[in-house]
């Protein structure tokens, strides 16, 4: 979805910079791109660009864990179990308006497997976003590993359900909506 909605304002007419995790798909044209392998990495190539942006819209859907170490060697099987330790990772959107400054539009997604509506507004408050677009990626044929999906837009006042539809296609709707978004939140 980040993909098809840099390719949407780039075709809008606007600078976009990407910053993205490892994936099969091709960087669109037009777009300033920063190859990220890891959630400390996108942390800190977040919070070196956000002071040169106006709209921020955080689609990846970075791990909340991270293994606290990593085997310098393949782990022999040996106990009938194994315990592994997990630590948190940085919290990038939550980081955008205390921790880095940001003072623009800001758009988080918000992948959901149950309470989508709920989950959505808590996130929209806690991280200070002004908009949240949510998806249930427990349905199958959309969101994750597929060219469709389906989203909730989660506002400070309302909700709007937007129908199924080509991730491409709903990139330019969600292009348009956070271009008005952003002219509205100018003072």
């Amino acid at each position: 979805m980040g993909y098809a909605l840099a390719h949407a304002f780039v075709g809008a007419g606007h600078s976009v910079l990407l910053i993205s995790g490892p994936t099969e798909l091709d960087v669109p044209g037009g777009v300033d791109f920063i190859p990220v392998e890891t959630a400390a990495e996108m942390h800190s190539a977040v919070a070196q660009s956000l002071g040169h942006i106006d709209i921020a819209v955080f689609a990846a859907a970075v791990a909340d864990y991270t293994p606290a170490s990593v085997a310098a060697h393949k782990i022999k099987k040996a106990a009938a179990t194994l315990t592994l330790e997990l630590v948190r990772t940085p919290d990038i959107l939550g980081a955008a308006r205390g921790e880095f400054g940001f003072t623009g539009t800001l758009v988080g997604f918000a992948a959901e497997t149950q309470n989508l509506e709920a989950n959505a507004r808590d996130k929209l408050v806690r991280k200070h976003c002004d908009l949240i677009i949510a998806n249930d990626v427990s349905k199958p044929g959309i969101g994750f590993g597929s060219d469709h999906n389906e989203v909730l837009l989660v506002y400070p006042e309302y909700n709007e359900a937007l129908p199924p539809a080509s991730k491409h296609t709903l990139a330019h709707h969600l292009a348009t909506v956070i271009l008005e978004l952003h002219q509205r939140r100018k003072p």
